[in-house]
């Protein structure tokens, strides 16, 4: 392996890399890729946190805010809505400037929300403000595409499932330590610019740990034909739909659970912190496990049964709504959060194993079919990854819409089953249904694999 550059001036620039050599991985391989990963985690953590920033501001905008629930549902899904768009440029800005140079560009970035919601955050501010502030937030989501991109290249296919995993899990946290920070400082009876004061320098030492720690990988190019060659492969646009139910679900419930606990349960903002963090904690705490069970028995079949687990832990959530039993409520919700975070390690995990089981389908064997796995998820990853963040702006969308109309989640929750529903249908129908007999023969002369080929993956 060959650096150019200086670190911390004009940066670690690798020129040879090749994960999937054995001895190349074993000798100094995995030691670069492990301290890339470990402060990507950190980049990708604290960008999260800014990203749901507002999931906890709107615990501290009492009635001398004048902002009713829709109104603080609409400002969280602002939020989310900038933070999906923003996924695909920041995919491929990897590529254009480094994965450690955007790295800092992106972590500094965070300055502009924390540092704009420090200056605003008080009574009297008019909505419009506080709609442009929860607007920049969303920079903080797009940490997760470029990441999520620059760590692929980095690990093997056989270690991406927990590569992949630690590295979203660990910035998935950043939700779950937003909101105990925030439960810390209502606690003490300190007022929002507490928070966004400990925030401001923690922005601050990410940029700087991403300069002085990480490294560009030369060999890493925005690829245009891959683009567009992904943009036309169906299973970019299934694996969108499946994330949307997983990470969609994760990062939508993550801004509106607190909300929801003041709105429908009439929790204050003290009682709603208490719990508020106990979701996304776990669900991020499991994420490489899922990834991990991907490795070992195949993203999909994974993936299936998760939503099966899914769909009924929601149908528990809507008895609760209805029975209006908090505990209930309280443990099903949870379990939910547990089940997305599980979900969204072995559904991210199917990306990289899919378009390798392609290229394996087309004939091609070794380094070239890793290469067209790499070529093709890469491009893919960003684009699935924004729309998936796009669940989280619908689930939030609904909350408001139900709540106005019915002063209570369940019809949310309800829409929120039938798309689990669909989910588990796609899944099967696509990566773990047997081929129809006559295919099925048609295939085994042509002397092809007839069984479920994605099944694995």
């Amino acid at each position: 392996m060959t650096r150019t550059g200086t670190r911390g001036t004009t940066g670690t620039w690798i020129s040879r890399w090749d994960p999937e050599d054995d001895e190349f991985w074993e000798r100094e391989g995995a030691r670069v890729a492990r301290r890339n990963l470990v402060f990507s985690i950190l980049s990708e953590h604290i960008g999260f946190s800014v990203w749901t920033l507002w999931s906890v501001m709107v615990l501290f905008m009492g009635p001398e805010y004048g902002i009713d629930p829709a109104g603080k549902f609409f400002l969280v899904s602002m939020a989310t809505l900038v933070g999906a768009v923003v996924r695909v440029p920041y995919t491929f800005a990897v590529a254009r400037f480094g994965g450690r140079n955007w790295t800092i560009v992106a972590a500094s970035m965070l300055l502009l929300p924390t540092v704009a919601a420090f200056v605003v955050m008080e009574p009297g501010t008019s909505y419009a403000t506080f709609m442009v502030c929860a607007l920049l937030t969303g920079v903080g989501g797009g940490n997760f595409a470029s990441s999520m991109t620059n760590i692929n290249s980095f690990f093997p296919l056989r270690k991406k499932g927990w590569a992949l995993g630690l590295n979203a899990g660990g910035g998935n946290i950043g939700v779950p330590v937003m909101q105990l920070m925030a439960l810390a400082v209502i606690g003490a009876s300190g007022g929002p610019r507490v928070l966004l004061g400990i925030y401001i320098p923690l922005v601050v030492v990410s940029a700087v740990c991403a300069a002085l720690f990480m490294d560009n990988i030369a060999a890493v190019k925005n690829d245009t034909g891959a683009a567009r060659e992904a943009l036309r492969d169906p299973h970019t646009w299934i694996m969108s739909l499946l994330y949307v139910g997983t990470f969609g679900s994760f990062i939508g419930y993550s801004f509106a659970f607190g909300l929801v606990l003041q709105t429908q349960f009439g929790r204050t903002p003290l009682e709603a912190a208490q719990i508020t963090f106990l979701g996304p904690l776990l669900g991020s705490l499991i994420r490489p496990v899922g990834g991990r069970l991907a490795d070992r028995f195949g993203g999909a079949r994974i993936t299936l049964w998760n939503f099966v687990g899914m769909a009924a832990a929601t149908g528990v959530v809507v008895l609760a709504s209805v029975r209006e039993s908090l505990a209930l409520f309280t443990g099903a919700f949870v379990v939910l959060f547990v089940l997305s975070g599980l979900g969204n390690g072995a559904t991210y995990k199917m990306i990289p194993g899919i378009f390798h089981a392609k290229a394996v389908r087309a004939g091609l064997v070794g380094e070239e079919a890793a290469r067209y796995g790499r070529r093709l998820s890469g491009a893919s990853m960003g684009l699935i990854g924004a729309v998936g963040a796009l669940g989280g702006l619908g689930i939030n969308l609904a909350f408001r819409q139900s709540f106005q109309t019915a002063g209570t989640g369940t019809g949310a929750f309800v829409a929120f089953l039938v798309c689990y529903a669909a989910c588990f249908a796609v899944t099967w129908a696509v990566y773990l249904r047997r081929p129809a007999a006559p295919a099925a023969e048609a295939a085994a002369t042509a002397g092809s694999e007839p069984q479920r080929v994605y099944a694995q993956v």
